[in-house]
Order: structure tokens, then sequence, then C-alpha cells
């Protein structure tokens, strides 16, 4: 999952919205006694989030429409793609609209910048002033947002852009995919917040 779905599973509220967005800028156990339990929380959330995806049956068929080695890669063209997916139909999920979702969440994170990570409080700014969340409805977005993914990899950044074609290729079944997949995601979440053993991750 990518950066919006990840804010929408969240419990909702801003500081919990914030953890699970820094569940991909902050690694290991020792680093989470840097923040509030509700953020602690909504990090590991998001690790067993990413665990769940990865595994899902439905997320492993999807990532082998790809070809060969670009399968490597595949995970992150899928995490941006569902966001996507989850953009386009948000009204499917949400009472909220997507505008008022996702300008509450900038205000805060904004207003946060200080006690973020390094890497997230530089690219803050960016998401908010360029809308990053609500500009997934977008479908040139995504080709857009991987792109930019590949730049930052170390190396086979080109792999990771090849996935774009196999990805329009198999689009339709892909997001018939997103469609069975993602209430079941909803559905984990929900019952991982109800076992109070989860945060022995």
């Amino acid at each position: 999952m990518n950066y919006l779905a990840h804010l929408y599973l969240a419990r909702p509220d801003p500081e919990a919205m914030l953890g699970a967005l820094l569940g991909d800028f902050v690694f290991g156990r020792a680093a989470l006694q840097d923040y509030s339990p509700v953020v602690r929380s909504e990090i590991l959330v998001h690790r067993r989030v990413d665990r769940y995806t990865d595994d899902h049956p439905l997320v492993v068929e999807a990532r082998g429409l790809f070809a060969g080695d670009l399968r490597r890669y595949a995970g992150i063209a899928l995490d941006v793609y569902y966001d996507h997916c989850l953009a386009r139909d948000w009204s499917r999920y949400s009472d909220t609209p997507l505008d008022a979702f996702t300008s509450r969440f900038y205000r805060y994170l904004l207003a946060r910048l200080d006690d973020l990570p390094p890497r997230l409080e530089a690219i803050a700014p960016r998401i908010a002033a360029h809308d990053w969340l609500g500009s997934y409805r977008d479908r040139d977005s995504v080709d857009l947002a991987v792109t930019r993914i590949a730049t930052r990899l170390s190396r086979n950044g080109e792999r990771l852009v090849a996935c774009l074609d196999d990805l329009r290729r198999h689009e339709a079944r892909i997001a018939a995919g997103f469609d069975a997949f993602f209430p079941q995601l909803v559905g984990y979440v929900q019952a991982l917040r109800a076992d109070p053993g989860f945060a022995a991750d």
C-alpha cells in the first residue's frame, strides 16, 4: 500500500494518520520510542498492512502478471496504482470528500515539520503543495509517481519504469483484483485493532 491507502486505514485523527505515514520513514523498534503511543501504534499497523498486502494471494497474482525480473519491482508499481484505485473510487470507501480528507492532513503535516524524520521533512512541503495524495485520482499520476520513485532507487530504476507497460497491459485485471482485495484489507485492519496482542510486532 502507498501513502493514501495507509492514511485511509489509520484511525481518523491527524496524529494517527501521521503515524500511518511515518511507517515508510521509521524503521526498527528502537526508533519507535521517539514517538507518542498513538503514532507508535499506527507505525506498527502500517508494518502489518504491508506484510499482509505483500502476502495476499490477489496481490501475488497481480505481481505475477509482470514479465520476468520486473516482478521484483512490480510491488512498488502496484502500491502506487492501488492508491489510484482508492482515490478514483474514493466515494465508495468514505463519506468525507477526498479534498477535505487530504487538506486536513496536509495542515497537520506541515504544522509538525520539526518533528519529522529528515527525509519526510524534506518532501512534506511538496506533498502538500502538489497534492500528491489527491492527485492519485488521475491515472497519469501513477506514471509520474512511479517514475519519480525510480529516480530514488540506488540502481535499476529503469526496471521499475518498465513495469508501467505491463501495468497498462493488465490494468483491468489488476483493478478488479484491487476491488476484491481492498475490503479484505480493511477487515484485516479492523480485526488487528481489536487484537491487543498486535503491538508485539
